[in-house]
């Protein structure tokens, strides 16, 4: 079993209330890559970086059994930054810049070794970028999941319908639930959005847990809550990885494991926003793991 991930791997630059950072790796395919490494030892990684991206990061990504190969490295120019700053309430941001650099020309190219990859999982990335990954697999995956946000919505809506027709899972967070399905209520939002052709739908809403739907059953997580929310960059793709990694180490995509997957999702995502950048993720364990998955288990009994 092998899950592709295809997503940036870039820079951020990152304020917080509580913390501010410098340029540092970040980037979607890496939280999901670092986040699924935990329960999967065969993960692939399609993505571009400049000649300016760290060696040793991609060597720190080969020892957590991430193959490179698919990862193009322009050596002449420079790799997708960001630069953002948190509100108080840390739910919402203010984007001070974005460089695309590398990533405006993206040509996912997948190699031969990943096209029959058993799991996908598709970053926030252009729609057509989405679609033109799905053409290139010699056979369907177990299992897709896709990622989206608003300005995809805005600027390629029709792409973007196109694309999620093809996939399993779709997750989006509750304002955007509300923008692609045109519903206030996210449980009328959910039932709109799984008529446009995805199996699933993961509603995520932050601090406040995530909701997972298909067409006639619902589950509801929270957030594991913390004592300190240092960045809530990456807490996304950090579930959508501990999601799709523990789908992959079960080899179960029945409803039920879903809703596991999606607590794992939530614990591996509560070890991200602790620390600043990839730094929480990259370090934590399995016996962490285990210990915040136990604790989450009695926040939930009742």
């Amino acid at each position: 079993m092998s899950i592709l991930v295809v997503g940036t791997v870039a820079f951020d630059a990152i304020e917080t209330p509580f913390a501010k950072t410098d340029k540092i790796v970040g980037g979607a395919a890496t939280y999901i890559c670092l986040s699924s490494s935990f329960f999967s030892k065969n993960i692939n990684l399609v993505s571009i970086v400049g000649g300016d991206f760290p060696k040793t990061t991609i060597e720190m990504l080969k020892e957590k059994n991430i193959d490179t190969q698919g990862l193009q490295i322009k050596e002449e120019q420079k790799t997708f930054f960001w630069s953002g700053r948190y509100h108080n309430n840390m739910n919402s941001r203010d984007t001070l810049e974005t460089e695309l650099n590398v990533l405006e020309f993206f040509d996912p190219i997948v190699p031969e070794s990943y096209q029959t990859s058993d799991f996908l999982m598709l970053g926030n990335l252009m729609p057509g970028v989405q679609k033109k990954v799905l053409k290139q697999m010699k056979s369907k995956p177990k299992l897709v999941v896709l990622d989206t946000m608003n300005f995809w919505m805005d600027n390629f809506m029709p792409d973007l319908l196109e694309a999620i027709k093809e996939v399993d899972v779709l997750t989006i967070n509750d304002e955007e639930a509300r923008q692609l399905s045109g519903e206030y209520s996210l449980v009328t939002a959910a039932k709109k959005i799984i008529n446009m052709g995805p199996k699933h739908l993961i509603i995520k809403k932050g601090e406040h847990g995530a909701l997972l739907f298909n067409k006639t059953e619902m589950f509801f997580a929270p957030a594991f809550p913390l004592e300190n929310v240092v960045d809530p960059t990456g807490a996304g793709d950090s579930f959508a990885g501990g999601f799709i990694g523990y789908l992959e180490k079960t080899r179960d995509t029945s409803f039920n494991n879903m809703k596991k997957a999606v607590v794992y999702g939530s614990v591996l995502a509560s070890f991200t926003v602790e620390e600043l950048g990839t730094k929480n993720i990259k370090e934590i364990n399995h016996k962490k793991i285990n210990e915040r998955l136990k604790s989450f288990e009695k926040l939930v009994s009742f």
